[in-house]
Order: C-alpha cells, then structure tokens, then sequence
C-alpha cells in the first residue's frame, strides 16, 4: 500500500524500496505472483529515472529477484533473460560491496541461480559451467555466507547433470561450513539436498531420514520453498522401499503445493514422478496421463531437460505396449533438440534408449 502511495505521488525513488521491499517479503512467504508484480513495478519505476552508480546497484538487486521469482512460477526463457541482463550491468569492483549489505555476493548469486535456470532450458554444460565458475569465485572471496550459496546451488546443478559423487562433495563440504558457521538454515538444506542423492542412488532408507529430518528444521524456520522438490525426492524412496501408500502420499502432496505456492518450475517432474509411482501401483493406467501432462507442462515452459525425462518416460511406457514406432518418434525429436551435455546422465539414457527402439 505504502508503495502504491508513493507510486501515485510521484515519489519515484520512495516508490522504488517500497515495491521492492513488497517484492522481497512476498518472495520470502512464497507469494510467488505477488512477488513478481511488485518486484515488476519496482523495475519499472528505475526504467523512469536516469541511470546513477546507486540506481544501477539497486537494479541489480531486484533483476536478480525478479528472474528468481519468474523462474520460480515456470517463466523460465524470462528468467533467463533477467539473469542475464543483471550480468550484462554487473561490475565486480563496483558492486562487490552489495555483498556487505544482501549477505552474499551478487556476482555469485547471479552465476548459481542461472545455473539451475540454463539446465532446465536444456543446457547441462552450461549449468555446470556457471555453477562451477560461481564457487571458484566464492572461494576467492572468502566470504562463507556466498560460499554456501554456492556449494548448495552447485550441489543442484550436479544432481540434475547426474554427477552424484560430484554432488556429495559439494553437499559435505556446506555442511561441515554450516556446522562451523552455525547456520542452521543452510545445515538443513544441506541435508535435504544429501537426502535427494541417497534416494537416486538407491539408498532408500537413509534419504527417507534425512529428508524428512532436513524438511522439519526447514519448516520450522520458515522455510517451505522447494518443498515440492524434497517431496517428490521422498516419494522415490519411498517408492524404492515398496511403500506405496506413503509415496502416493508424498506425490499428491508435491502436486497440491506446486499448485497452492504456484511454484511452477518443477510441475513438469513432479507429474512425471507421479507417472512412474502410478506404474507400481495397482491403477498403472493413470501413468499415461502423468507423462502427457509432464510432456506438456515441459513444452509450454520451453523446459527441454524436463521434456526430455518425460518423453523417457512415456517412451518406456510405449515401448512396453509395443508401440515401438510411436516411442520413437516421440523421443527423438527432443533428444536432437540439445546441442551439449552428451556426458551427463539423462542424455545418455536417452540415447540408449533411442538405439534400443531403432534396433
């Protein structure tokens, strides 16, 4: 309300900290649609105003939320284009000293979330290459709130490449910073990211532990974003230990708070989960229409990583049915798409998966 006031009174540079503080705040309680119109029209205040050292500083700041929160709702090409605008004006020297006031250093900020933001558009080596290139500079700072920031985003950009070993290192080493630093918030996203690995490395048991102990330190600090992706890693395990009713339980779950936070990023896969529990459970008729809705989520987001596991998915499904042909011409249209990353895990699944279905 403050900033609309000062909006309507043409009180420009007021109007600007109070969006954005509105932005912030609304980010932090995942209103995620709120978050992105206040964060907008705090941008769209600076458009108004000529361009100063202090200006371009605080420009930074809200591009980097803004793009956090589109990619959050599923604008990941948007996301995208805002991350690397605020690179484009980003300058160490200058700004640098943002790190004294946000907790961290918006360079590396920058550098981790686009990560995760470039793997979704189907462009693993980049990821890696921002995530990679995000912890070298935090390192060189000696800053260990970035420094943790780093580690954990890295740790996000290697699990979805498929590199678990490489994950586990940067998920050991934000821990034990954690423990040292006493920063409870980042212990426990450390162990929820440890947990996600135990249950894609077939360590059922211990994921189930860990993820369920890292998500009750995060809720009761506050913390429920990305809780769907803790939810859908729990549902796996799960799912491993033929506990079907409670990985059911855990998907559904997943579902119903992409929906309620609106945190579209990760509808695509959390359908695509549901598809490969429903092919366990005793109605594996309903696997089908999860991987559509999978397929379809990933191509209205242009999220090609996604499009590729769920076009896996349902190209197994067909390949079981014994419509080989249709399988194939389903997968590898979208395993053509990508350019690089041939290295990491999906890819390589997909191509063999490919060679089995040409014969």
């Amino acid at each position: 309300m403050l900033a609309h006031h000062f909006t309507q009174a043409g009180l420009t540079e007021a109007a600007i900290e109070w969006w954005g503080t509105a932005g912030q705040r609304s980010l932090a309680r995942s209103a995620l649609v709120e978050g992105t119109e206040q964060l907008k029209r705090a941008l769209d205040q600076i458009a108004t105003l000529p361009a100063t050292p202090a200006l371009r500083r605080e420009e930074i700041k809200l591009e980097v939320a803004f793009a956090n929160a589109l990619a959050l709702t599923g604008d990941l090409v948007g996301g995208k284009e805002h991350y690397d605008r605020a690179f484009a004006i980003y300058d160490p020297a200058e700004h640098h000293p943002l790190t004294t006031r946000s907790g961290r250093d918006v360079g590396v900020t920058l550098l981790s979330f686009r990560s995760t933001c470039v793997w979704q558009l189907g462009y693993p080596a980049a990821s890696r290459n921002d995530a990679e290139r995000a912890v070298k500079n935090a390192r060189e700072m000696g800053q260990a709130t970035t420094l943790m920031y780093a580690l954990y985003y890295a740790g996000r950009s290697y699990i979805f490449c498929g590199n678990y070993a490489a994950a586990h290192a940067q998920v050991d080493e934000l821990i034990a910073l954690a423990d040292e630093r006493a920063s409870p918030y980042w212990k426990a996203l450390g162990a929820a990211s440890r947990g996600e690995i135990f249950a894609l490395t077939e360590s059922a048991s211990d994921a189930v532990r860990a993820i369920t102990s890292a998500g009750a330190s995060l809720r009761s600090i506050g913390a429920s974003l990305y809780e769907p992706r803790r939810l859908w890693h729990l549902a796996i395990a799960y799912a491993e230990l033929g506990q079907a009713d409670d990985a059911r339980r855990c998907i559904d779950d997943a579902i119903d708070k992409v929906e309620r936070s609106k945190e579209k990023w990760c509808e695509a896969e959390v359908h695509r989960i549901a598809g490969e529990i429903a092919l366990k459970s005793p109605a594996p008729e309903k696997a089908e229409k999860h991987f559509e809705r999978a397929l379809g989520v990933a191509r209205q987001q242009q999220a090609k990583s996604w499009e590729l596991r769920a076009a896996m998915s349902l190209a197994r499904l067909w390949r079981d049915q014994g419509k080989v042909q249709q399988a194939r011409e389903l997968l590898a249209p979208v395993y053509n798409w990508f350019t690089e990353g041939f290295d990491t895990r999906d890819l390589k699944e997909a191509k063999a998966l490919l060679d089995e279905l040409q014969g």
